[in-house]
């Protein structure tokens, strides 16, 4: 087994708190919406492609530690890689959210009639010196009418942003700040879709 240089598990600790260096793994599991207060929208939403930058793409937790600077955790790692893993929390939450008839899984029989592409910026951790550690996460959203099943006119564009404060220094705490940017995320991308719908005449 490959020695890992003292270094680098000081800096990597540095950043972190860690009662252990055991590799711990994690989910998306964003907190569900609140109960949707109106029916469902009549939009059957699929999502047509995710995509994560890539420096933020592999299954290690990523830290910025400067300016310019990055580091990777070896310890604290995705289950999956997050273009994985963020499909199905993503889809769960919109059907959950109640603007969508339905958020379809691709395969799926029945056929949306409204895609979206979404793509991650930025997936980090900021435990930069002068800065108080928070969790990143920024999405960019394009929606496309897809009444012949073929992204046609685009909808909404929308990029959000949010950084959310850690409980603590541990790779729990990031994971639980990123599922809460998530939450929030959609939340304010489906309201703004809401009043795009409202200010347009039904299909």
């Amino acid at each position: 087994m490959k020695a890992i240089p003292l270094a680098a598990v000081l800096l990597l600790t540095g950043c972190l708190a860690r009662p252990r260096l055991d590799q711990q793994s994690f989910i998306f599991a964003p907190p569900p919406p609140p109960a949707p207060a109106v029916a469902p929208g009549h939009r059957v939403l699929g999502i047509r492609s995710l995509q994560v930058a890539a420096p933020f793409e592999g299954r290690a937790f990523v830290y910025r530690t400067g300016e310019y600077s990055y580091d990777s955790d070896p310890y604290a790692q995705f289950m999956v890689p997050p273009a994985e893993g963020l499909t199905a929390p993503i889809c769960r939450w919109w059907r959950e959210a109640g603007e969508f008839r339905d958020v379809v899984e691709t395969g799926s029989a029945l056929k949306p009639d409204t895609l979206v592409e979404i793509h991650v910026a930025q997936l980090y951790g900021d435990f930069r010196p002068l800065e108080n550690p928070a969790a990143v996460l920024a999405i960019r959203f394009v929606f496309f009418d897809a009444q012949n099943g073929f992204p046609g006119k685009v909808i909404l564009r929308r990029e959000c942003s949010r950084r959310v404060p850690l409980k603590a220094r541990t790779p729990s705490a990031l994971m639980e700040a990123w599922n809460q940017a998530l939450a929030q995320i959609l939340d304010s991308t489906v309201l703004e879709l809401g009043r795009n719908d409202a200010n347009s005449p039904n299909p």
